[in-house]
């Protein structure tokens, strides 16, 4: 994916690169090293990441090695990592620019890594990326199992306090706001997280609990405690959550990012 001509969120981002080093010289090192001097977006990522989470434990060469060996392995992770790059850029109102969550923005940075350890995780390299889950979390202030399945098109925003259980599920396009949990509801073992289907947006704050669906296009408002399925098309708020509104079939509430209930 190094050719700007089959991959233009690439070339964008070199041209921000370029002139956000241009407009302020003490940040040049820092876009050179991170951006610049990188054949492809992959490149800049596992650069970046690895950059973060090394640790004395774990040196960055180690991780920027294996978080290249996963993007050379399954393109499907960078094909997800540009989605979620685009999410951020037309959803988040304070992401004026593609390289800014690339670059900035933790709950970007929570999800690709998770997508890493999902990586391994599905390759039975099961210590290391429980090793990496906690790194990540003492990093970024996420705490995502390496066992979820997440989709493409994720929001993650500000990503401080959400934490996704091991048998959860989150589908394509959806937004997740701060402090958010997608925990069990006890002590129970097997498939116990909740399945959040596309196009959901998630309040600041909400617990999701149990393995429960929340429906397609459905919004959950800031605060709520989610303990029933929740039915596509709906808005639900409250302690215990309940329906309170239906939304137009029409209307994708991660991508309106709505917060009123």
């Amino acid at each position: 994916m190094s050719d700007s001509v089959v991959d233009p969120l690439w070339s964008a981002i070199l041209a921000e690169a370029y002139d956000a080093a241009q407009a302020e010289p003490l940040l040049a090192s820092f876009l050179h090293m991170t951006v610049l001097r990188h054949a492809a977006l992959e490149d800049v990522l596992a650069f970046h990441l690895s950059s973060k989470l090394a640790s004395p434990v774990m040196d960055a060469r180690a991780l920027m090695e294996l978080f290249r060996e996963a993007y050379d392995s399954d393109p499907g992770l960078g094909m997800a990592m540009r989605a979620d790059i685009n999410a951020c850029y037309e959803r988040d109102p304070a992401c004026d620019s593609y390289s800014t969550p690339l670059l900035y923005f933790k709950g970007f940075h929570a999800i690709q890594s998770q997508r890493i350890t999902h990586w391994l995780w599905q390759r039975e390299r099961r210590t290391l990326a429980l090793f990496l889950q906690n790194r990540i979390s003492e990093v970024t202030g996420a705490d995502i199992h390496p066992a979820a399945h997440l989709g493409h098109g994720v929001m993650l925003d500000h990503g401080t306090g959400v934490v996704v259980g091991e048998t959860a599920v989150i589908g394509n396009n959806v937004s997740i706001l701060h402090g958010v949990t997608l925990g069990g509801s006890g002590k129970e073992r097997g498939d116990r997280h909740p399945k959040i289907a596309d196009g959901v947006m998630i309040g600041a704050g909400a617990a999701i609990l149990g393995n429960i669906h929340v429906g397609s296009c459905a919004k959950v408002g800031a605060g709520s405690v989610v303990l029933e399925d929740v039915p596509a098309h709906s808005t639900v708020a409250g302690v215990p959550a309940r329906v309170v509104s239906q939304t137009a079939t029409g209307c994708t509430p991660a991508l309106d990012m709505d917060q009123r209930v």
